[in-house]
């Protein structure tokens, strides 16, 4: 009886739900915050380095505090791995700023690919924060790839065009403000296509 007790308290304390808000944003943004920092103590090699430093003690505290690794956070990880990687060994700057878009664009296909399915993947990993019907989820995917797509192009374009330095405020501090607006113009969606059971 005292063991189920306590491998109920220990499903608790690992469960999401029941975890403060702030350590999920901090394992979400803490590694970007520590990039910008880098970057601007140092340069953008240094930068990258403390980046994937800080990308994999984020996906450990993940596992540690949650009981599990979130997919996304996985996929982020691996190609932060792989680009940031080739950009200290070979001493480019060209593939940490194509990160970006490699993960919007790959993120992007997948969403379509499991909507040409049938299948809405964007609903599975967000239905915990975001409760609507699947009519509303298939617009809200729609949106979500083709803004993605968006980004990855703009993300090209920054890099190609701008300064290092101009790129990193985008990275930080941009993208971030941009998906912020996307989220918030999608307050409506979200109200419109309350499940029945949610409306009074």
């Amino acid at each position: 009886m005292q063991n189920e007790t306590n491998q109920s308290d220990e499903n608790a304390t690992q469960s999401p739900a029941n975890q403060p808000g702030w350590i999920k944003m901090a394992l979400d943004f803490g590694p970007l915050i520590v990039f910008f920092t880098a970057f601007k103590l140092g340069d953008l090699f240094v930068a990258t380095g403390v980046f994937m430093a800080a990308s994999i003690l984020a996906m450990i505290t993940s596992k540690i505090v949650f009981g599990k690794i979130a997919a996304m956070l996985k996929f982020n990880v691996v190609v932060v791995m792989i680009m940031g990687g080739l950009t200290l060994y070979l001493q480019d700057e060209t593939f940490v700023k194509m990160k970006l878009t490699i993960i919007n664009s790959v993120m992007a296909l997948i969403l379509l690919f499991g909507m040409l399915r049938g299948k809405l993947y964007l609903k599975m990993v967000m239905e915990m924060a975001i409760e609507m019907d699947d009519a509303g989820w298939k617009v809200f995917s729609r949106n979500w790839i083709i803004y993605m797509f968006v980004m990855a192009g703009v993300n090209e374009l920054i890099w190609r065009t701008q300064s290092t330095e101009f790129w990193v405020n985008f990275k930080t501090f941009g993208y971030m403000g941009a998906t912020m607006v996307f989220m918030i113009g999608h307050a409506p969606l979200f109200m419109k296509y309350l499940p029945e059971d949610n409306v009074k």
